[in-house]
């Protein structure tokens, strides 16, 4: 058998991915997580805070809610129907700092949670600071001229 033959059999045998109903899915619960965030802003708006500190507490209240739902194990459920509709990316970062430090939960507070905690993260976070100081010494060197 040839590796063309050998790949037309996989094609065949493989389930069909249903993108269409995926893509919804992931539309929806995504807008729904969105518009749960600008409820919180508005909610908080509506208390007396102004709208940047609206803003910051309505993002602490979604990692809040995303960690809290992860530690149910109901993140994940979520996650299931969803597909990238959770990965909102604040949701989604903070599903991604608190699953391993569940999971790891059992090695203790310093090799378990600690250790574990930025391994999904980690990088990301490493790359985000990096990138923001290099960026800040190319800007600062041309503003000196």
């Amino acid at each position: 058998m040839t590796d063309k033959e050998y790949g037309k059999l996989v094609a065949g045998m493989a389930p069909k991915s249903p993108i269409g109903k995926d893509c919804f899915h992931a539309f929806w619960i995504g807008g729904l997580i969105c518009a749960l965030g600008q409820v919180f802003i508005n909610s908080y708006v509506a208390l007396g805070l102004d709208k940047n500190q609206a803003g910051t507490l309505a993002s602490m209240t979604l990692v809040f809610l995303s960690a809290l739902l992860t530690g149910l194990s109901l993140y994940d459920n979520i996650a299931k129907h969803a597909g990238a509709g959770t990965l909102v990316p604040i949701t989604g970062f903070a599903n991604a700092i608190t699953a391993p430090a569940v999971e790891f939960k059992t090695e203790g507070f310093i090799l378990g949670v600690g250790a574990k905690m930025f391994t999904i993260a980690g990088p990301v976070i490493v790359y985000g600071v990096s990138a923001s100081v290099v960026y800040g010494l190319i800007y600062w060197i041309t503003t000196l001229f």
